[in-house]
């Protein structure tokens, strides 16, 4: 009787402990994506082209304008959005994936040809044909 009840005692830890990692897991961010695929927008005069990365994924948005600061163009596309601060404009989403550095650490940092930018999005000048990234850093 005492090995049953130990059997059943290590069954419901081994099941507990399976539930708390499957909760713990963090889900794919790529669930909430407004756009899976690389996908041309707008109509403009300049032409940008942003890469949202997450992880091993991204996808690249071809982005044509009028709007020459780069926050401009991707807030009237719905690209990115968040709250303005202090500072400027604090991306909370891109491409409707939430980065929340209050709950995990993450947030959305902006590169140019793989640099990373020492202005904020809404004060960064499009550059004509230029390559832009948004990433989910931690």
């Amino acid at each position: 009787m005492k090995r049953i009840i130990n059997i059943i005692t290590a069954i419901a830890l081994v099941f507990a402990l399976a539930v708390s990692l499957t909760a713990c897991a963090p889900a794919d961010p790529w669930k909430s994506a407004k756009y899976t695929e690389d996908t041309t927008l707008g109509e403009g005069a300049l032409t940008v082209y942003v890469e949202v990365k997450v992880n091993d994924h991204s996808v690249t948005f071809t982005v044509k304008t009028d709007k020459t600061i780069l926050g401009d163009a991707l807030l009237e596309h719905e690209l990115i959005s968040g709250d303005i601060e202090e500072y400027g404009l604090y991306v909370k989403y891109a491409n409707g994936i939430r980065a929340d550095y209050d709950k995990d650490n993450t947030y959305w940092a902006f590169y140019q040809d793989g640099e990373y930018l020492m202005t904020g999005v809404d004060s960064t000048e499009i550059t004509n044909e230029g390559h832009y990234e948004i990433v989910y850093s931690k």
